[in-house]
Formats: structure tokens, sequence, C-alpha cells
């Protein structure tokens, strides 16, 4: 890419992304991942009284296990180096540039709920559709690396 100019080299990244359908079967994982998001926080609101930004974090944390060893098998499949190491590297890295768009979800929902009156289901819809350009994003560059 020597020679490049930024923004060319910034196009073919974003088309990388993008290329191959990749951003649907991100959505479609996204929303797998977004199943189980909300049937954690309404056992967990519903039956067991934890507090919903409690609640949240764990079904967060639990659908973005289960979104990385889908997107590990579909949607990125043809990334990544093969072995343990190369997976438990994109497992953490996962998990980290997930902490974006984990935050801006809790942090809607928070901001919803406690500031806005807004139902929690509700304010957890829309915490999570914020969050999802932050997560494809991340995914793709930081954690499968299609950029290169």
């Amino acid at each position: 890419m020597a020679g490049e100019s930024t923004l060319r080299i910034l196009q073919n990244r974003v088309r990388a992304m993008l290329s191959s359908g990749r951003l649907l079967r991100f959505a479609t994982v996204g929303v797998a991942g977004t199943t189980v998001d909300f049937a954690i926080l309404i056992a967990l609101v519903e039956l067991h009284a934890f507090p919903p930004a409690i609640a949240k974090l764990v079904g967060a944390e639990t659908a973005i296990i289960v979104m990385f060893l889908v997107n590990e098998h579909w949607t990125f499949s043809e990334w990544g180096r093969s072995g343990i190491r190369p997976l438990l590297r994109r497992l953490l890295t996962s998990n980290l540039v997930r902490t974006g768009g984990l935050v801006v979800a809790t942090g809607v929902l928070a901001l919803l709920v406690y500031y806005g009156d807004v139902q929690y289901l509700l304010a957890n819809a829309v915490g999570i559709a914020c969050g999802f350009v932050v997560n494809f994003l991340a995914e793709s560059y930081f954690t499968w690396r299609v950029h290169r």
C-alpha cells in the first residue's frame, strides 16, 4: 500500500469489511446475540429482581461469547490464523473491542431507564442498535483484521 493516499487506504479497508455479505451475516448473528441478551435480561430482572444495568452486563457478556463463536465459524470463517493461540487471541480481542459497544448499549439503557423513564426492554433495544456499528467496525478491524 506504499504510495496510496490515506483516503484510498480507508476506502479499501471499508470495502473489505463490507464485502461478501459479511455485514448481513454479522447482523444475523447480532439478532441471535440480542435474543440471548434479552432472555437473560428478562430472566434476571423479572425472576430474580436484578437491577436492569447489572442484568444487562450479564446478558451482554453471555451474548458476546455466543456471537464470537458463531462469527468465528460463519461470518469471518475465512479470516484469522488457525490454532488455539490465534483463536484465544481473537476471543480476547473480541471481548475487549466489544466493550465499546457494551458501554454504548448499557449507557443508553441506563440513561433511558433512569432519566428518560423508558421501559427497560425498549431502552435495551435502542442501546443495542446504537452499539451495533461500533461492534461491527471493531470486530472487523481488530478481531479478524479483514482489511489485510
